[in-house]
């Protein structure tokens, strides 16, 4: 099932990239990152680099990576 998961999270991850014109079309325009990342295509770019973040976090996690960096940051001590 997680297998299932991630490649459906990649396949909207290559949407964001491929589609991001039209998505900040029909969605809007985010003013936070048309400030900080440019000045007419900060939101353009913040979509494709979220479609980015999400098809290399699938990948993470679907390889059992993922997992193995959330415990090393969070894991703790056992107390």
């Amino acid at each position: 099932m997680s297998y299932f998961i991630g490649i459906l999270v990649i396949g909207v991850g290559y949407l964001l990239v491929w589609k991001a014109g039209w998505l900040m079309s029909n969605v809007g325009r985010i003013p936070w990152a048309d400030q900080h990342l440019g000045t007419e295509g900060g939101s353009r770019l913040f979509y494709q680099l979220l479609g980015i973040l999400a098809m290399l976090l699938s990948f993470l996690f679907m390889s059992g990576v993922g997992w193995k960096i959330l415990h090393a940051i969070f894991g703790g001590s056992g107390v």
